[in-house]
């Protein structure tokens, strides 16, 4: 027998053994499941990441069942949970509220609750090392839901939302300053106003993007860098004269956002329905990379579970800056716990 012959027949019963991989497709990251919240299932939940430990906070679970005040820390390194103490008494159960992470504190401010009047301006502090809450000043923006925040600086910011009215305002929270003056307006934001909007923090500059403003989806992208407020390039197919963004399909609310390695992540949200993709941008560039030609790892598709996730919206996350989660969230009536990892360097075999 000659050697091409004998390597043909090689070939083919390597192929007929599933060896042959032409033929494999792969997407970008890989979805890992984790472990499952502890608590209920909830949409429109607060989060904050302190080291390597995420804590989520609040939330809604249906309008006829209680508006939630508990609290769960998730630790990242051993994938557990643990469950830490309820927003104290004073302190009204709430979804749709802002919260951030400053000098390995915890913030939850605003929201709404059950009962009149809605919309809250309340600010909590929580302690992680002494498992307490305290209350600092009321919000310096009035009553709202649907603020998006962020800390860069050695301050908290929170900004947007809505109160009967859609908002674009932002105040800045001083945790040093003396009681009645923690919280002082930040001008100079020239973007929509939004709902459900969110923020990502590289290298200390604050990234604010999505959200919706009178039944639209709002396209614009801005930084802050504690000083200044710089427009980048639209979410969307906006600019005419150039090709980068012909498949943009970024522009969304009720989004989860994460960091790793200097570039933020975007994850779930509703379009004109719920979706399962994310999109990674590159602050050098001013570019998104995504899931517009089905080569990014939706969160349908999740490694070591068969079934995969939902989509969904007003889902929350954990950021380190190194490693990203998305957790919790809504689709209709159906509420979550499940808590997924994205691998952002790894790939799905999806053939």
């Amino acid at each position: 027998m000659n050697r091409l012959l004998f390597g043909m027949i090689l070939l083919a019963v390597g192929c007929l053994a599933g060896s042959c991989t032409d033929d494999d497709e792969y997407t970008q990251g890989v979805w890992m499941r984790r472990s499952d919240l502890d608590g209920v299932a909830r949409g429109q939940a607060s989060s904050f990441t302190i080291g390597n430990k995420g804590y989520l906070c609040c939330g809604y679970r249906g309008s006829n069942k209680t508006y939630l005040k508990d609290l769960w820390e998730y630790n990242m390194d051993g994938d557990y949970w643990t469950q830490c103490a309820d927003m104290p008494d004073a302190a009204a159960g709430r979804h749709s509220a802002a919260s951030f992470a400053l000098n390995d504190k915890g913030y939850i401010t605003t929201g709404i609750q059950k009962t009149e009047p809605t919309y809250l301006a309340d600010t909590w502090e929580y302690d992680p090392a002494t498992n307490t809450w305290t209350q600092r000043d009321d919000f310096g923006g009035g009553v709202r839901l649907g603020a998006l925040a962020f800390s860069i600086g050695g301050y908290g910011y929170v900004g947007t939302g809505f109160n009967d009215n859609y908002l674009k305002d932002f105040y800045r929270f001083n945790p040093n300053a003396a009681a009645g003056k923690q919280w002082e307006i930040v001008n100079g934001f020239g973007g929509y106003k939004r709902w459900y909007g969110t923020a990502f923090v590289i290298d200390d500059v604050a990234y604010v993007c999505c959200g919706q403003n009178n039944n639209t989806l709002v396209d614009d992208l801005w930084k802050f860098d504690g000083d200044n407020w710089t427009q980048l390039r639209d979410i969307a197919n906006t600019n005419s004269d150039e090709d980068y963004d012909d498949d943009y399909a970024i522009a969304r609310l009720g989004t989860a956002s994460f960091v790793i390695d200097g570039r933020g992540y975007i994850a779930t949200g509703t379009r004109s329905g719920v979706t399962s993709d994310y999109w990674v941008y590159d602050p050098n560039e001013d570019l998104w990379h995504g899931d517009s030609d089905d080569d990014y790892t939706p969160l349908t598709n999740v490694h070591n579970v068969s079934s995969g996730g939902s989509s969904r919206a007003y889902a929350v996350s954990f950021s380190t800056g190194k490693r990203g989660f998305v957790l919790t969230g809504a689709s209709g009536t159906s509420y979550f716990d499940d808590v997924y990892e994205l691998l952002p360097y790894e790939q799905e075999d999806v053939d």
